[in-house]
């Protein structure tokens, strides 16, 4: 039986403005309907494998647990307090799988990658699976269409039954040696996929990074239930050295080897890989949303509030989203990264905070915003249930456009329907609930002295969040 570890703290960040620190790219719809969290978890029909280990941080808890419960799909959600790159994660989710006595071989695969080609990545997962089973620590490496600069390559040495051994893993290249290692052959890009059996991991680790391995199994020992999640214990983890398992592990160990994977793979790690694998049009370009292209070749146009239109250019990419818009040539697209470290650096809260906030009960997005007011849009999926709380610094006025809100302020409990509205004093104990069937969209106009969202106390809340949640 193989137990899928789904690595889902990736930030995503020269994806940005699309991807924030709020709404990272494996919870976006980029490729399909299906967000790239979704897509993975789907990939895994058709193989024998055990309810998943999803290893996340924890201030996406709530998006992990939605994008599950809509493709219907159960797992172990464990919250990691900050991120530690792979290799504590993968040694916490080996920890876990084997706290039952079982062994099992763990897939181990990224929670934000495309594959266009399923039956080529389960071949290729079979395959592997008498490599790990020998005790090899088995990764997958994509066979390279091009010389790319943005992923890192692997070396391949002696055939070992289905795969090779891996002799070293080489750091991302530059574009000249990145078309040697091409033309040189017997290299691949490196998938940040593993096959391996837990007690094999956990033996390297403890061979190679003892501490690391020491402050793993102290955070899983003190871990502590929260709802349906998992969190790791805080100070045991964070005490633990941040590093990849390529570093900690693979390269030192005798016992690595790669499979080869040849399955329309791509990590999505820039806006030039996501027009890589779209299908541009005769003038080459690719397009989502309101966009209107003239005399415009080779180029990327993502439209999520407004048209764009362009004129006369080539090789752009140019995305548009209710707060930010980013112009970049495709040539430069490996370097929005450096642009997003810049815009922190100076303060500004764009890489952080995505223009819909999304919330265990749905979500809201600011409209207008002023000196003493806000205005949101706010919407309630069926079910939903704010927290009971009361603002010390804004008052409160909702308009409800459509479905149906039941209202608490203080001792009343009312219904407010679609073209009605109500009015929240400052100070004033409420909860917003939708008792429907369908989405509850309503206009929040918010007034006050102070608009911050921790301004907020919370008296009872069925999803335990902190007041700045």
């Amino acid at each position: 039986m193989i137990q899928p570890v789904i690595l889902c703290g990736g930030s995503g960040t020269r994806l940005w403005p699309l991807s924030r620190e709020q709404m990272p790219k494996q919870f976006l719809r980029l490729t399909s309907s299906q967000s790239l969290l979704q897509q993975t978890l789907d990939r895994l029909t058709g193989l024998t494998t055990s309810s998943p280990i999803i290893m996340g941080h924890q201030a996406h808890r709530f998006l992990m647990a939605e994008q599950l419960r809509e493709i219907g799909q159960e797992a172990r959600i464990v919250l990691e307090p900050e991120g530690r790159n792979t290799a504590p994660a993968i040694a916490c989710a080996a920890l876990l799988a084997s706290d039952a006595g079982e062994d099992p071989l763990l897939l181990v695969l990224p929670a934000d990658h495309v594959i266009g080609d399923m039956h080529a990545f389960q071949d290729s997962v079979n395959k592997a699976i008498s490599l790990a089973e020998e005790g090899y620590l088995v990764t997958f490496g994509v066979v390279p269409t091009h010389p790319e600069t943005g992923y890192g390559y692997i070396a391949c040495g002696e055939a070992l039954g289905n795969g090779q051994k891996l002799t070293a893993f080489i750091e991302k290249p530059d574009s000249q040696r990145a078309t040697k290692l091409i033309e040189k052959g017997n290299t691949l890009w490196n998938s940040g996929m593993f096959l391996l059996r837990a007690s094999t991991y956990l033996r390297q680790l403890e061979r190679f990074q003892p501490a690391m391995l020491a402050a793993c199994q102290k955070a899983v020992s003190l871990a502590q239930r929260d709802l349906d999640f998992l969190r790791l214990d805080e100070q045991a983890f964070c005490a633990c050295a941040s590093d990849s398992i390529d570093y900690a592990v693979m390269e030192h160990c005798s016992n690595a080897a790669v499979v080869s994977l040849d399955a329309q793979w791509s990590d999505i790690g820039s806006f030039d890989a996501l027009w890589n694998i779209a299908t541009p049009d005769k003038a080459g370009n690719v397009t989502q949303g309101d966009a209107l292209l003239e005399a415009t070749t080779d180029s990327l146009v993502i439209a999520e509030h407004r048209l764009v239109a362009t004129l006369g250019v080539k090789d752009l990419i140019v995305v548009e989203t209710p707060d930010s818009v980013l112009v970049a040539h495709r040539d430069r697209a490996q370097e929005v990264k450096q642009l997003v470290a810049a815009l922190t650096q100076a303060g500004r809260s764009e890489p952080q905070l995505a223009p819909q906030v999304h919330r265990p009960w749905g979500s809201f997005q600011a409209i207008d915003s002023g000196g003493r007011h806000q205005v949101k849009h706010i919407t309630v999926k069926p079910g939903g249930r704010l927290s009971l709380q009361r603002h010390h610094h804004r008052a409160e006025h909702w308009v409800v456009v459509s479905g149906t809100a039941r209202v608490t302020v203080e001792e009343r409990c009312f219904l407010v329907s679609e073209n009605q509205s109500t009015y929240i004093p400052i100070g004033a104990l409420h909860r917003l609930e939708n008792p429907g069937k369908i989405p509850l969209e309503l206009i929040e106009v918010q007034s006050g002295a102070y608009l911050g969202e921790d301004d907020i106390e919370r008296l009872d809340d069925v999803y335990a969040r902190q007041n700045d949640e």
